[in-house]
């Protein structure tokens, strides 16, 4: 029987836990840092040209980085000198405007080799039907390695643009949600045979009749009688992800997500939601734990030393922009500060939803402990990386730091925001990635080159059997429709 023990009878040491990473962009030219689009190391400006995503992928893949995951929202940020007003966020470009993030995936799938593109789509917005067959498309083309961020949406602002008075209830969203996986599901996985397609030339049959069929779904919400559009792709379901904290989140993601994005200032306090999210995904839908990878945002800011990391930190919050900050904070929180003075301490404000918002912040963001937020400091806050947590150091220290929020935390990963785009990634790549490999904590090449995004992240193409998705899938043993 082997041993875990050495020759002298110690216990082994338990292997290091190598660590998923994946680039966090927008197509935009201010994702999470307003007013860094004209740094010189900053390209964001060209977020509208296809040759720049290119060139990013490329290099993320080359880097070794495992996915892009790309941000998206479907209004403008228009809360802050509101009601209805866009125009704080068009100097800096703060998520305004905004371009759909699924168009390029094919291009950059075409000229990268490993990397998985990760994009977001609305559960509220968009048609399940429409959907699945964008879905399906796009993993044809990029060969399997896209994923599907799964959200339900929150702005008024695109509430109103998709013929709303306001947005749906946040529960009821969810509620939508549920009911429109089980009509992606039963469109990817239970519309077309495993053995439908046959592709053969010599006869000239491409698919089998009685091979496919509809689906015809009658719910609350929708009612979509199918056959699925688009031929099975090679993952059927895209790889899902998604983003939620509140117990409806918490339960959609312990149900359906195969990866699960979770954000927090404390690793101690992002640990609480990942055991909330583990133990759901265990106790109430049956699904092993270790199935649903979870990643933490961060924002890195490294050079060579802590010194010229600090230096660099400050020239990058000389680019930024308060009226963009302050624009992403009314449309995250839905507060308009603009009726504030600028050194009113506004923990001490009349409001309770403000307060409740610094009050945390004041008691988990590094450094600010007995200071006044005011507007001018929420907006030093918010103008690099946004609400994200930072770490700002040397290759050693950022890497040191990382391995504690990923012990503390128990992620598999970071979603690794950047303040110049394409310069932050490059750092990363130069300098951070190194120093996680020396220390055996990230891979030095892929396991297997072109797989696809599940196999990435669970070594097969399909959804695994404890999914929920999974009771969709229509085999070829099951026999052929009436």
């Amino acid at each position: 029987m082997a041993s875990s023990s050495d020759a002298t009878g110690a216990a082994a040491p338990k292997p290091k836990k190598q660590f998923l990473l994946n680039a966090f962009v927008m197509t935009t030219p201010g994702h999470l840092s307003p007013g860094l689009w004209h740094h010189p190391r900053n390209q964001t400006d060209s977020y509208n040209k296809l040759g720049f995503w290119v060139s990013l992928a490329q290099t993320l893949d080359r880097g070794g980085f495992h996915a892009m995951f790309v941000a998206d929202t479907l209004g403008p940020y228009d809360v802050y000198r509101g009601p209805a007003n866009a125009d704080p966020a068009l100097a800096s470009g703060a998520q305004f405007p905004v371009n759909d993030p699924l168009y390029a995936v094919p291009a950059m799938a075409a000229a990268t080799r490993n990397l998985v593109y990760g994009v977001t789509a609305s559960t509220t917005y968009d048609a399940p039907y429409a959907l699945a067959r964008r879905f399906s498309t796009v993993d044809h083309l990029a060969e399997g390695r896209v994923a599907w961020n799964i959200v339900t949406s929150y702005l008024e602002s695109a509430a109103r643009n998709f013929g709303l008075e306001t947005q749906i209830e946040h529960d009821e969203r969810y509620r939508i949600a549920e009911e429109y996986m089980d009509v992606v599901y039963k469109l990817w996985e239970s519309s077309w045979r495993d053995d439908a397609v046959v592709r053969n030339r010599e006869t000239g049959q491409f698919a089998v009749a009685g091979r496919v069929r509809p689906i015809n779904h009658k719910g609350k919400y929708f009612q979509v009688p199918g056959p699925h559009i688009s031929e099975p792709s090679p993952q059927r379901t895209p790889f899902l992800f998604q983003a939620g904290t509140s117990k409806a989140g918490t339960e959609f993601g312990a149900k359906h997500a195969e990866a699960v994005f979770m954000g927090g200032q404390l690793p101690e306090l992002v640990r609480k939601s990942v055991d909330a999210l583990r133990s759901t995904a265990k106790d109430q839908f049956g699904r092993d734990p270790s199935h649903i990878k979870v990643f933490t945002g961060i924002t890195i800011i490294v050079d060579e030393t802590d010194e010229k990391a600090q230096a660099k930190y400050k020239e990058y919050l000389s680019y930024g922009d308060r009226e963009g900050a302050l624009a992403l904070f009314g449309g995250w929180t839905g507060n308009d500060l603009s009726g504030y003075s600028d050194d009113e301490d506004l923990v001490l404000v009349d409001k309770p939803a403000i307060r409740s918002i610094l009050h945390r912040w004041s008691a988990t963001v590094p450094g600010t402990e007995g200071l006044s937020w005011t507007k001018s400091r929420i907006a030093e806050f918010l103008s690099i990386g946004g609400m994200m947590p930072k770490i700002i150091g040397s290759p050693k220290t950022v890497v040191d730091e990382l391995e504690r929020w990923a012990e503390v935390a128990d992620v598999d990963g970071f979603n690794l925001a950047h303040v110049v785009n394409p310069g932050t990634f490059e750092d990363i790549i130069e300098l951070v990635i190194p120093e996680l490999q020396r220390r055996g904590l990230f891979r030095t090449e892929p396991e297997r080159e072109g797989v696809t995004a599940r196999e990435v992240f669970f070594g097969q193409p399909h959804l695994l059997s404890d999914h929920y998705g999974h009771q969709f899938k229509w085999p070829a043993s099951e026999g052929t429709a009436s």
